[in-house]
């Protein structure tokens, strides 16, 4: 929906307007329906002097709305076209990533605390572009998600994070589990279990040593979709991860419905630990849910010495975090 006004007063009076009429429902055949809308304005002669440009800059915002949501409006800023060129360039750039070979992963340790051992790994993906640079996971991921890329640069990482496992647990070294990352729409794509599977067969990794981590809102998402999911996967051998726990989704009561096998303490709740007694207290019930459930507990973004010694006390006895090692090629190196 595009918006062009040319008095800045004119705007509560119009949103207001559009809002009693969009607040009211349609009915259709008995049944409500609500309309959400996402609203780009542009101001003449502020955004463009002919209808063209307003027009193209009021749709510019409108898209800005939608990435944040939508059901709002935005006003038009000239800083938009240089974020919206920016997203463009950067679709182009993925759909060729891949086979220019631009793609790296790197693997951040997971330690045993207590003796000191690394016992996996999580696989994190980079993206060095010709054209770019190093491009941040933050900023291409939504991108790929949103354009439909993620599934095949999800395949990539699981395959070539299987393959490197394998070479790993074939040097002569204590064998070490992978962590890899999936995305929500990678997780419910159809036939994504079969995907596991084959990789499986073609990397010859041996499935206890591959774990999937997915995100609370993926387990809160089609909840018996999701448990058929995990429990196809779980029966080829897999191991399931819940990332990021303690982010809002989900409460420990939850814990005892989802067939996982990890779970993620995040660094929300792990940062300066032995200063906040109300994290400390959840985490530490945590703990003692998961001891209970016989479900392994690994805490995330351990950054000093105090918070890893802190964990520790409280029997948490697997990390990862810049204070054990920075994400790097090789997790013994």
């Amino acid at each position: 929906m595009y918006i062009m006004m040319t008095l800045f007063a004119c705007f509560p009076l119009i949103i207001g307007i559009l809002g009693l009429f969009i607040l009211e429902p349609l009915t259709i055949k008995g049944n409500p329906l609500f309309i959400t809308p996402s609203i780009g304005i542009s101001i003449f002669p502020e955004d463009g002097e002919n209808a063209e440009t307003l027009m193209k800059n009021a749709d510019t915002a409108m898209y800005f709305v939608k990435e944040k949501g939508k059901n709002g409006y935005k006003l038009f800023q000239s800083d938009m076209k240089e974020t919206f060129y920016r997203k463009m360039m950067i679709e182009k750039g993925l759909r060729k990533a891949i086979d220019a070979e631009e793609f790296t992963l790197v693997y951040q340790p997971q330690l045993d605390l207590k003796n000191n051992v690394v016992i996996g790994a999580e696989a994190l993906l980079r993206w060095n572009s010709e054209e770019f640079g190093m491009v941040p996971p933050s900023e291409f991921i939504p991108v790929a998600e949103e354009v439909g890329l993620i599934n095949q640069i999800g395949e990539w990482v699981l395959l070539t994070a299987c393959k490197q496992c394998k070479e790993w647990n074939i040097e002569g070294r204590d064998p070490i589990k992978i962590a890899v990352n999936i995305s929500m729409k990678q997780f419910l794509e159809g036939d994504f279990v079969y995907k596991v599977s084959r990789i499986l067969d073609e990397t010859q990794l041996n499935p206890t040593y591959l774990e999937l981590e997915i995100t609370e809102k993926i387990a809160m998402t089609n909840h018996e979709k999701v448990i058929e999911i995990i429990e196809s996967l779980k029966s080829l051998g897999v191991r399931i991860a819940i990332d990021d726990f303690g982010t809002g989704y989900s409460s420990l009561n939850y814990l005892g419905k989802i067939p996982i096998d990890v779970l993620k303490i995040d660094r929300s709740l792990v940062k300066n630990i032995s200063l906040n007694n109300k994290n400390a207290t959840i985490v530490q019930s945590i703990i003692s849910v998961t001891k209970k459930l016989q479900i392994d507990v690994i805490a995330v973004g351990i950054e000093t010495k105090e918070e890893l010694q802190y964990l520790k006390n409280m029997d948490c006895y697997t990390g990862q975090g810049y204070f054990i090692s920075k994400p790097k090629e090789h997790p013994f190196s």
